[in-house]
């Protein structure tokens, strides 16, 4: 793909494309004020035919936010297992103990895949796995430690992003510590001792979409929203960022996509009520967008960081939103100064960095029957969830699920991050590939330029990285 069809795609939107649905209208007046849309909203932005106009509102507040920039980082994944005691409809990752093709990483393994990833000059461990039945809590532990610990006996610091909200509930269960009854005690024990160990952050999987009946039919046994929000919350609490996922284009409706957003969002507003953020800088803290990050309307008020309130009638959690022009995201707050690599800032609570859409692939799982969602539907729900998702600071198009060519016309329809060089992959493979799934810096550089943005190294908490030969930091 070349920036020569990445800019017709712009002329048709302006020229060829459908007729304006003026019922966007009152949608596209919320956007540049900044205003929280409604599910409603939502509704429309799904149904009409201007497609066009619903990738140029994402694409104007993912400006707005981030300017041309498009960020990358260089990252390894390590499924450290797929033995699981679930077996989810959509899910073609897991095995049985003891079935082909099932396996367990032993920390021999773990230590080699660290001095890889150091070697090529990664800045994060992306780890999870499979709920296994058998291994001691030790193991997550031995886990966590032995990559952070091998990475700092070669001179580098290798940030650890693992464990679902799935996982660490199990945890929880296996170390015999999760109370059914005050279940946040054993998840804040868990992410505690995981803490200790080296955890840096939480990715977002196992969300799936939060509605119970996709949940018991699609995959029952598994956490529900409540519970995969109280992990969240905690590991906020903590000082631990997070992200979130949602998984589509299965057995839900549109709508359910909604109030998966819709909850995520109020959670959000929780989280940054809690770290004290107001959608201005405190006092004293002096704040730098990213570089080119001016919204070309001037004109919109941005007097208010709060426009009502989060949740049922009587809620104290205001309703915060980034999408205003000028408004600083959360990580130039909580990081106003060069930090070393690999620092960690816990002196304020923990926030939602990024939403991961993710297409849901039928081939080899239960539901295969199932068509999946096509391109056109990817690029509507990623723009979506850039509108409606108006306090995450981040849309991440994960190529590995997305393909790359896909998401370079994300970046263009909201989506300011394409993930990183990943190398191996077992959980998803897209049309048939091996679970050696890797790009060069270069491929992501480069792809990203041909969308028509500026590359930008990050490191897992979106702090920029600055590299000479082998070494970097984070500033």
């Amino acid at each position: 793909m070349t920036a020569t069809i990445d800019r017709r795609v712009h002329l048709a939107a302006a020229s060829s494309g459908p007729r304006p649905d003026a019922r966007l209208a009152d949608i596209a007046a919320k956007v540049d004020r900044g205003q929280r849309l409604s599910l409603q909203d939502g509704e429309r932005l799904f149904t009409t035919p201007d497609i066009w106009t619903v990738i140029q509102l994402a694409d104007k507040v993912r400006r707005r936010l981030h300017g041309d920039t498009a960020f990358y980082n260089i990252n390894r994944h390590l499924n450290y297992s797929n033995v699981c005691a679930l077996s989810c409809k959509f899910c073609e990752f897991y095995r049985k103990k003891d079935e082909p093709g099932a396996y367990t990483r032993d920390m021999d393994y773990v230590k080699n895949q660290v001095r890889e990833a150091v070697e090529n000059g990664a800045t994060e461990m992306h780890s999870v796995g499979g709920l296994h039945p058998y291994l001691p809590f030790s193991y997550y532990t031995d886990l966590v430690s032995t990559i952070r610990d091998t990475a700092r006996e070669l001179g580098s610091e290798l940030h650890v992003k693992a464990f679902t909200a799935v996982e660490i509930v199990h945890l929880a269960k296996i170390a015999k510590v999760y109370k059914a009854d005050d279940r946040t005690f054993g998840i804040r024990w868990v992410l505690e001792k995981l803490k200790d160990a080296g955890l840096g952050s939480l990715p977002g999987g196992g969300a799936e979409v939060f509605d119970d009946r996709v949940h018991d039919e699609a995959y029952k046994g598994k956490i529900r929203s409540d519970v995969w929000l109280d992990v969240h919350r905690v590991a906020h609490d903590l000082g631990l960022n997070t992200n979130a996922t949602i998984l589509y284009g299965h057995i839900e409706q549109r709508h359910d996509r909604l109030v998966h957003m819709d909850m995520l969002r109020r959670a959000q507003d929780r989280a940054l009520a809690k770290m004290g953020y107001k959608g201005v800088p405190p006092e004293g803290v002096e704040v730098s967008r990213c570089q080119g990050a001016k919204d070309a309307d001037q004109n919109t008020d941005a007097s208010s960081g709060h426009l009502g309130y989060s949740g049922d009638e009587g809620s104290d959690v205001p309703i915060i939103t980034l999408t205003r022009p000028n408004t600083p995201l959360p990580e130039h707050i909580a990081f106003g100064s060069p930090s070393t690599p690999g620092h960690l800032n816990t002196s304020t609570p923990g926030y939602f960095q990024t939403i991961i859409p993710l297409p849901f692939f039928p081939d080899g799982s239960e539901l295969e029957h199932l068509p999946g969602p096509a391109g056109l539907e990817n690029l509507r729900t990623l723009a979506i969830a850039r509108l409606m998702l108006d306090n995450f600071p981040h849309v991440k198009a994960f190529w590995i699920m997305q393909t790359l060519p896909m998401a370079q016309l994300m970046l263009q329809s909201g989506a300011d991050d394409i993930d990183g060089t990943v190398v191996w992959y077992d959980i998803t493979k897209v049309g048939g590939s091996s679970t050696h799934q890797e790009v060069n810096v270069w491929t992501l550089q480069k792809a990203i330029r041909e969308a028509g943005f500026q590359p930008v190294e990050r490191d897992t908490l979106y702090r920029r990285v600055e590299r000479s030969g082998k070494s970097w930091r984070s500033v």
